[in-house]
């Protein structure tokens, strides 16, 4: 993998590599903002970044299997817990296919390479097995470790040398589900504990000074057999010191299936997470696309897009890539359940975001931007798998 500040350096000596990289060096003309270099301010810069690391499967198919066969006439409990541990089952072998240590490696690389002071990751799963229990569905207690993302991750950035310190773990939906396969074999309990994390460059450039992690007030509401789910999410921040200049770096993954809570979520963030004493930089996978006006069923007329709204408008936030590369450039979703995709074709709407909230009202100067994990050479060579189902953000900020 390049080194992506690389090609700024390379860019006086090459006309190839501005062919080659146009996204990196010379970006566009933004739509409602100057493009990067134009804007570039003096100061200590920050490198920011936002990554959804794919909890890898879709877990969804479990709750609507459940859901499917409740609804059957004659459903009984164990028609219910059926469905539910045959499709739980499918779906750990598909966290086995979509194997987060190859995964890793690629993540690692990217981190690695960009160099990022402070790191949004969204969907840090922590996978764990126990005995058979279907019982254990209103009170998870598998044990046993299968994966655990955030550790896989650190020890494949220090293998790269590239020491980070999680500074703010933020434990989220925490399931459980009996499992077997369709002929009853294989009997266990699965699972999954989600996490979002604020990564840390491992060095004194940055100091932490103050955090904070929080469950929304509003989440959506699951359950199966009447028994009811812990699908929470929240945002997390921490405070910054460096030199003199403080800075509040915020994270959060608002809800995937309905707007009008992601839209209640963003809310809360912005009024309960926003420094009035500071620049906040604001880094999330919003699951809202600026561009899509669709809206989902049951969403009461919110529109996918209405959290980005939100947040740019009343929220005082300005949306940092737009001041770098217009948004076409900027597509971060969304490749399939398998992550084995031939061509990045997928990758067709934005809905990873970088944010900044000065106490000005300006956007903050961008110097240097780019998208990770969004190319085909990006996959494993020997697997073919992307390193997320989503592309990364990164982006070099001044003035804070």
């Amino acid at each position: 993998m390049h080194h992506p500040w690389r090609f700024r350096a390379v860019l006086a000596a090459t006309v190839g590599a501005v062919l080659a990289v146009p996204l990196l060096v010379a970006p566009s003309q933004a739509a409602d903002g100057p493009a990067g270099p134009a804007a570039a301010r003096p100061g200590k810069p920050l490198t920011a970044m936002t990554r959804n690391i794919y909890l890898g499967a879709d877990i969804n198919r479990p709750v609507l299997a459940a859901q499917q066969a409740a609804a059957q006439p004659g459903a009984t409990q164990q028609s219910i817990i059926t469905a539910l541990a045959v499709a739980t089952d499918a779906t750990r072998r598909i966290v086995d296919q979509t194997s987060f240590p190859v995964r890793s490696r690629l993540l690692a690389a990217e981190i690695a390479a960009a160099e990022p002071d402070l790191v949004g990751l969204q969907e840090v799963a922590l996978w764990r097995s126990g005995p058979f229990n279907p019982a254990a569905i209103a009170d998870p207690s598998a044990s046993t470790v299968d994966y655990d993302f955030l550790q896989i991750l650190l020890d494949d950035l220090a293998a790269l040398g590239a020491d980070y310190d999680a500074v703010n773990v933020g434990a989220r939906a925490d399931v459980e589900a009996p499992a077997f396969t369709p002929t009853g074999q294989n009997r266990r309990n699965v699972r999954l504990t989600m996490h979002d994390v604020i990564l840390k460059k491992a060095d004194n450039s940055f100091r932490v000074t103050g955090m904070d992690d929080q469950i929304f007030d509003a989440n959506l509401p699951v359950s199966i057999a009447g028994i009811q789910l812990d699908f929470s999410r929240g945002y997390q921040w921490v405070d910054v010191l460096a030199g003199k200049r403080k800075l509040r770096f915020v994270n959060s993954h608002f809800e995937a299936f309905s707007s009008t809570l992601a839209l209640l979520q963003a809310q809360q963030t912005v009024a309960e997470a926003t420094a009035d004493d500071r620049t906040t930089v604001f880094v999330c996978d919003c699951n809202s696309d600026p561009l899509d006006s669709s809206v989902k069923e049951n969403d009461n007329n919110v529109p996918h897009q209405a959290p980005y709204q939100l947040i740019t408008g009343p929220g005082g936030y300005t949306d940092q890539w737009l001041e770098w590369a217009p948004a076409e450039q900027g597509w971060t979703s969304g490749l399939s359940e398998l992550v084995n995709d031939e061509t990045a074709a997928k990758f067709d709407h934005r809905i990873d975001m970088v944010f900044s909230h000065t106490l000005s009202g300006r956007p903050l100067g961008v110097d240097a931007g780019f998208i990770t994990g969004n190319e085909v050479t990006d996959r494993d060579p020997t697997t073919g798998l992307w390193p997320s189902d989503h592309a990364g953000v990164v982006l070099r900020l001044r003035g804070w």
